[in-house]
């Protein structure tokens, strides 16, 4: 699942592209960008596709999304693509959840002067929700631990 986000900052809005497991609720990959537009979210589709390799992926319909660039790739990959209808705001509610949280616990209770501080936070909240972070939602597990074991069981391993 991919979506993006406003950040507002001091002059202006920062946009974040998060690509998130909707089994485990791992982020995979994610990036920030000060325009909206297309290549900002194919950075991140590019760094999630260099950890794993999803059936599917599930967006809005965004005009990234529905871009040639975005769907062309998707298609490079085999990657069946899968959006959300208009105005069904329960059809991505795993990384909505997952905004919510970020907002909430790490965004607005702090001012960043930089956009290199925002990036630098992004990426620590991000490690906390992936390998800390424990989940109700996960029989009280963190996103990674289900994530890598979903990863150990579709390449054939088993826990000893």
């Amino acid at each position: 699942m991919v979506d993006i986000t406003y950040l507002r900052m001091p002059n202006g809005f920062m946009y974040l592209v998060t690509l998130i497991d909707v089994h485990s609720r791992y982020v995979v990959s994610w990036s920030l960008s000060n325009t909206l537009d297309t290549e900002f979210c194919l950075d991140a589709l590019k760094s999630g596709l260099a950890e794993a390799k999803p059936e599917i992926i599930n967006s809005d319909q965004g005009c990234q999304f529905t871009s040639e660039d975005w769907i062309h790739y998707l298609r490079e990959w085999n990657i069946k693509i899968s959006m959300t209808g208009k105005g069904r705001c329960l059809d991505n509610v795993y990384i909505e959840r997952f905004w919510r949280s970020f907002k909430r616990e790490e965004f607005y209770l702090n001012e960043y002067g930089s956009v290199k501080e925002l990036r630098k936070a992004i990426s620590a909240y991000i490690e906390f929700y992936n390998q800390r972070r424990w989940h109700q939602s996960l029989d009280y597990k963190t996103p990674a631990s289900i994530y890598f074991e979903q990863e150990r069981k579709v390449c054939g391993y088993t826990e000893k």
